[in-house]
């Protein structure tokens, strides 16, 4: 293995690792570096198609993106994609393996280990650097036997560790303590240094609890990095905008999006935050879905369970009261598959029902199917009035990922054609619109990263509240996250003892342990 490697783990979940890791990786492109992500197990709802067809953790992509990498799903050989409360699809080497159970699962992790080391060893042997993520808490002592992902893959990967916690929960001290505590001697040894995230406030009040924390862990605190909104996106539905009622500041139009239980995907929503006087909530009951000018039915990893949800929380009806009023509702994966007729589930691929019916916005039928698609694709916006007016002929670029099968009927037209890249498959129809442009959908995920359809889109709805279009502001949403990529970067500089990580990489030597 000739790159050296540098594993960034947590005291929890959600403590920062992710955006750390995407930082790091920034840092080290920026410095002449080939430098790539690895995490090999990620428990995700939101994923991504490589240009090879492969599915990997949303998260990995991030990083590779900060890194200048193409993402690969060698930097993220395990996806868990929980489809109940029980149970998981397990994706290894980017395809469904099977659903498993945590108990199976925990029984099945040793046969994965040489997959990871090789997965991990080919990353090494290609770059400079590999910056390594854990998952939740290397403390996890029930799970600590068969680890493979937090210290099981920092021994496997030879690599000195950088242990991150978070402040804004309360309790950074304790955590960071407790996490030390429960490792044994030669884990503790591999921690080099560590990271308070999500700082606010005085750092002159927080140097005392700094000075007592190196002295009971023998480990240095080597950066404390303030609270910062950044536009990047995030690893799983676990993040704060989902929880945000968002009602503050100037909103000329109003996108309610449907928290569903099951819930993937929701990066699709992003570049819709970028767009002036554009306000997305995110919606779980009756009450705070109010009158917005459009509502999105998102992507789900159980399209059954959660259209049941809707029905039994009373979503369903209010949603349809309001487009029988006008207000379109447009869906993605999962969520377009919701707005036909009926969702079939013959083979039990999701649910031990075997068709339920849609909330029948559109003359639709999807039959669920055992055989996951997993593509990128290029697609030709088709003609259709209302929501789409205007769109006709746009091209425009994403992935797709459903296990259904979705027919038309007669009054229904497409949403777009659609072109696999690189297959040489014939064009086929995607998506659907009703007659009236009321309700639409589509399988494309990342539609709205799209600048050019996105504005069309929002257009329509402005001049359907007598609002002027927008011109010439249209967001450029690759040329946006990259310069959030930046300012990420730039971030860690100022708050991280750079000088000190790389003296870390570069001294640290697998015998020191």
């Amino acid at each position: 293995m000739s790159a050296k490697g540098i594993m960034i783990q947590g005291t929890a979940s959600s403590v920062g690792k992710s955006l750390i890791t995407a930082g790091l990786c920034r840092i080290f492109r920026q410095d002449g570096y080939r430098v790539v992500p690895f995490k090999s197990q990620n428990m995700a709802l939101n994923s991504f198609i490589t240009a090879d067809g492969m599915e990997m953790g949303r998260a990995q992509v991030v990083q590779a993106e900060a890194a200048g990498a193409e993402p690969d799903v060698r930097m993220n050989p395990i996806l868990l994609k929980p489809t109940t409360d029980k149970k998981a699809q397990v994706i290894i080497n980017g395809k469904v393996h099977s659903d498993m159970s945590a108990e199976e699962y925990h029984a099945f992790k040793p046969r994965l280990r040489d997959m990871i080391k090789t997965a991990y060893g080919q990353l090494a042997s290609e770059n400079d650097i590999v910056v390594i993520e854990g998952a939740g808490s290397p403390a996890e002592i029930n799970l600590k036997d068969r680890d493979i992902v937090n210290m099981g893959m920092a021994e496997l990967a030879g690599a000195p560790v950088l242990l991150v916690g978070d402040i804004d929960r309360g309790g950074v001290f304790a955590s960071l303590a407790g996490t030390m505590l429960l490792l044994s001697e030669d884990e503790r040894r591999r921690v080099k240094g560590i990271i308070i995230n999500k700082f606010r406030g005085d750092i002159g009040i927080l140097k005392p609890g700094i000075e007592m924390i190196e002295d009971i862990t023998r480990v240095p605190v080597i950066g404390v990095i303030p609270y910062t909104r950044l536009a990047i996106d995030d690893e799983d539905s676990v993040c704060e905008k989902l929880s945000e009622r968002k009602l503050e500041g100037a909103c000329e139009t109003d996108i309610a999006v449907i928290r569903l239980p099951h819930i993937s995907n929701f990066t699709d929503f992003n570049a819709l935050e970028n767009i002036p006087g554009v306000r997305v909530r995110y919606v779980e009951d009756v009450q705070g879905l109010g009158s917005p000018d459009l509502v999105v039915l998102p992507g789900t990893k159980n399209t059954v369970g959660d259209m049941l949800h809707l029905r039994a929380s009373g979503l369903e009806k209010a949603i349809i009261l309001l487009n029988g009023k006008g207000t379109p509702v447009f869906g993605i994966c999962g969520g377009y598959q919701m707005l036909g007729t009926e969702i079939r589930d013959p083979q039990g691929v999701e649910s031990n029902m075997e068709k339920v019916a849609g909330m029948g916005l559109m003359d639709i039928v999807t039959v669920m199917q055992q055989q996951k698609r997993t593509v990128q694709v290029d697609a030709e916006i088709c003609r259709n009035p209302g929501i789409l007016e205007g769109t006709q002929g746009l091209m425009v670029k994403g992935y797709e990922i459903h296990m259904g099968r979705t027919s038309l009927g007669s009054v229904c037209k497409p949403f777009s054609t659609v072109y696999t890249n690189g297959s040489g498959a014939a064009a086929q129809p995607d998506g659907a619109c009703s007659p009236d442009g009321k309700a639409a959908g589509t399988y494309i995920h990342g539609i709205f990263d799209n600048s050019e359809f996105t504005l069309h889109m929002i257009n329509n709805l402005r001049r359907k509240k007598g609002l002027d279009e927008l011109d010439g502001q249209r967001v450029d949403h690759q040329a946006f996250k990259q310069a959030e990529y930046d300012r990420l970067a730039q971030l860690l500089r100022e708050h991280l003892d750079i000088a000190r990580v790389y003296e870390i990489i570069n001294t640290w030597e697998e015998g020191a342990v």
